[in-house]
């Protein structure tokens, strides 16, 4: 890997870069003002996770050196974050701050804060600029594509729009402090672009797991640039997810259940893994793939440390009835995007209850 490497994302909003590489928050001053050159003043939104270390300080001090008056406002970590309450909250700090048209917010932290101050941004003043710096593995997903919500007490992400960034900064030094659980839970979605795109790139983490689950940081760099690229080029062919971009949920239509019932209970890459598994089960159950697949996916999951099974506490009727507030459902109808091998899936818009109770109690944890 260079250095640094950019990644060139099309969008109708205005096409922008995804940058990756090392060192980047000491640059973000001049950064920001090379995609907003006459940005006004910044709202940097903080992950509260991140106060334990500097990050926030050096994008801050390097805004202000560039002449972008800043506040700070920082969000508590979690999924109860994004909420309506929450982003009212920003809505003022936006007022306060006295932000207007001109202005940008700054995303520091990982897919809740992302989707929370890029909500905030799109709908603030019907619309301001928006910058992500992703500082966890599983935010190099949500941070590409422009899709930003907030969630309602019945389902994930009911509320929101499609407002891309103006810049994407991933500087890789900030993964040096992860948590191993958050490692492994960003794992998944790298390994679902591999599963939807890119056979090669799902046989080189079969190969590299080891050295990626260590924090190798060269590893690290590799795999965030090709990951990072499959969702660059689906999101460029499908912006407002009419067709392939569908594709980016493999998994998460059972994922999002998982979420909503076991709250808490799994970080969002662990109940993608789960999800990833249970519609490969449907997929085999439906004549798409052969068993085969599943055995080669659970090997992978398994390195990358993440569960494989639906948890026993969880009622699969309680989970049918999540699944059909998932937004790709219409009429309620099952859908899910199923692999036919590895590097390739299809959307299924109505998959049968009966097929879906099964795999899901196929895939149930053993007591």
């Amino acid at each position: 890997m260079n250095p640094q490497a950019t990644l060139r994302v099309i969008s109708a909003g205005g096409d922008y870069d995804v940058r990756i590489g090392r060192h980047l928050l000491i640059e973000a001053g001049n950064l920001v003002r090379s995609v907003c050159p006459d940005v006004t003043s910044a709202l940097l939104v903080v992950d509260s996770s991140l106060l334990a270390f500097t990050y926030a300080d050096t994008v801050e001090t390097s805004l202000i050196a560039c002449g972008i008056p800043t506040v700070r406002t920082v969000v508590a970590r979690g999924e109860a974050s994004k909420s309506l309450a929450t982003a009212e909250t920003l809505y003022t700090h936006c007022v306060d701050a006295g932000l207007d048209r001109k202005s940008v917010i700054l995303a520091l932290g990982g897919g809740v804060i992302g989707d929370l101050a890029g909500f905030v941004a799109a709908t603030y003043m019907r619309g301001v600029r928006f910058i992500q710096i992703p500082t966890t593995l599983l935010a190099h997903d949500a941070s590409i594509g422009g899709k930003v919500a907030i969630n309602l007490p019945q389902g994930k992400n009911l509320v929101g729009a499609f407002h891309p960034p103006r810049l994407v900064l991933y500087d890789v030094e900030t993964l040096r402090t992860l948590p191993a659980r958050e490692r492994s839970s960003g794992m998944a979605e790298a390994i679902k672009h591999g599963v939807i795109r890119n056979e090669a790139f799902f046989s080189w983490l079969e190969e590299n797991m080891e050295n990626l689950i260590a924090g190798e940081l060269d590893a690290t760099e590799q795999m965030l640039y090709t990951s990072c690229a499959v969702k660059a080029e689906i999101v460029s062919e499908d912006e407002t997810e009419q067709g392939t971009r569908a594709f980016l949920n493999f998994g998460h239509t059972v994922a999002h259940a998982i979420e909503a019932l076991a709250y808490g209970q799994f970080a969002h890459g662990e109940a993608v893994a789960i999800g990833m598994v249970v519609e490969s089960s449907i997929s085999v159950s439906l004549g798409h793939c052969d068993e085969a697949l599943i055995v080669r996916l659970r090997a992978l999951l398994a390195a990358a440390q993440l569960p494989q099974h639906v948890p026993p506490s969880l009622d699969v009727d309680a989970l049918i009835a999540a699944m059909r507030h998932d937004k790709k459902a219409t009429k309620k109808q099952l859908a899910f995007v199923l692999p036919t091998r590895i590097g390739h899936v299809l959307l299924e818009r109505d998959v049968e209850e009966s097929v879906v109770k099964a795999a899901l109690r196929a895939q149930i944890a053993p007591s």
